[in-house]
């Protein structure tokens, strides 16, 4: 269980001007980096002790963050786009300082809804089926996964705005909701659909990976005022997580990350639950892997990845049009101050990623972004 070998600690770049820091999380499989980060204490190193809160919701951890109750969080990537622009809470300048994993969730069905899929063919006739407006849940406003299951739903021709009823659920309520038989369906990361399935209350019908092969998922955020206060803390504590991150590259490590988020203070759930797909993937099985590092091609937080979100929610009426799509995402992705932390402990921040291709068969590139979010604001929902 001995970590490798320390990273260089961050205090050459300046003393810390606060070294106790109070980091929020979800209990999910991809807040591995935070867990790891504090159980083998990579934050000492650097002039940090963590503590870790667990919070029951992705609004809380936005309400504790903006209350200042928290220095930082593990959240969505989306979360973090909402409030800087008023639209997922009151309006506060935000940062991400890093993303913390890419892939790792999945869209589940309900038992009924998988059986009607099989039976028609297509998820229209399969919804119209059931006899009434079907339900899926996604786990906040403006996050990941109210994109990946709009963006999903769009792709097989549903609206998800007039054709279905949706719901924010916090993902460990997920599972009893749809035993419950309240939803239809829903959204979420690891381990929740696995829970679903291996209990045999629905069906994983498509990973998040599909959508966006090595999509952004959740990131470390704060404030943009933590940054402008504290920006050797802000850097110590990138360097902590990158360490941590690298960590977690290791086979074993994941086996033992596993048992860790088991714990009842963390995720709760079986580790065999946990590390069923956290630890590998399966030969034939169509997801990609949870990422965490990869050599740090993981963590650059790119903006040309956030200006995706920003067309999605043009795309759902959640923002006017006449953003500047670019300067937001620019402002909120702190490029220089991960350059600076990463090059510290001698990793290259990545190229450019290539232009990937979405479920619907459409490229996005992010140079050519006000003609993709002309496309998708058309509601023109089919590829």
């Amino acid at each position: 269980m001995n970590p490798s070998t320390p990273l260089a600690p961050a205090s050459a770049a300046g003393r810390l001007e606060k070294t106790h820091l109070r980091l929020g999380f979800v209990a999910l499989s991809d807040a591995a980096p935070l867990v790891a980060a504090k159980l083998l204490e990579f934050g000492h190193a650097h002039g940090l002790t963590l503590e870790l809160q667990r919070q029951p919701s992705w609004a809380a951890v936005r309400d504790k963050l903006l209350s200042g109750d928290l220095d930082a969080a593990h959240t969505l990537y989306g979360l973090v786009y909402g409030v800087e622009l008023g639209v997922g809470g009151p309006q506060t300048d935000m940062a991400v300082l890093m993303v913390l994993n890419r892939n790792g969730q999945a869209i589940t069905l309900s038992n009924r809804l998988a059986a009607a899929l099989a039976e028609h063919g297509t998820l229209p006739r399969a919804l119209a089926a059931l006899g009434r407006t079907p339900v899926f849940a996604h786990t906040f406003p403006t996050g990941t996964h109210a994109m990946w299951l709009y963006y999903w739903l769009a792709a097989q021709g549903v609206h998800p705005l007039r054709e279905v009823d949706s719901v924010a659920i916090p993902p460990p309520q997920m599972v009893a909701a749809l035993a419950e038989e309240k939803l239809d369906g829903f959204c979420v990361g690891e381990p929740w659909n696995t829970l679903a399935q291996t209990r045999e209350l629905g069906t994983t019908n498509l990973y998040t990976s599909e959508i966006w092969p090595d999509h952004p998922e959740k990131v470390l955020a704060c404030r943009r005022d933590f940054v402008r206060r504290y920006p050797n803390t802000a850097r110590a504590l990138v360097q902590t997580m990158l360490e941590a991150c690298r960590w977690l590259d290791d086979a074993g490590h994941r086996r033992e990350i596993a048992d860790w988020l088991a714990r009842p203070e963390f995720v709760g759930i079986g580790a065999e639950t946990i590390a069923a797909r956290l630890i590998e993937n399966p030969q034939g099985e169509r997801r990609l892997p949870m990422r965490f590092f990869d050599g740090g091609a993981v963590n650059y937080p790119r903006p040309s990845e956030g200006v995706w979100f920003l067309t999605q929610y043009q795309r759902w009426g959640m923002i006017d049009r006449g953003h500047d799509f670019a300067a937001i995402a620019s402002a909120i992705n702190q490029t220089a101050l991960y350059r600076e932390a990463a090059a510290g402990v001698g990793i290259a921040a990545p190229d450019e990623r290539a232009a990937p291709v979405m479920l619907d068969g459409r490229v996005w590139d992010a140079r050519d972004a006000d003609a993709y979010a002309a496309y998708t604001t058309s509601f023109d929902i089919h590829a």
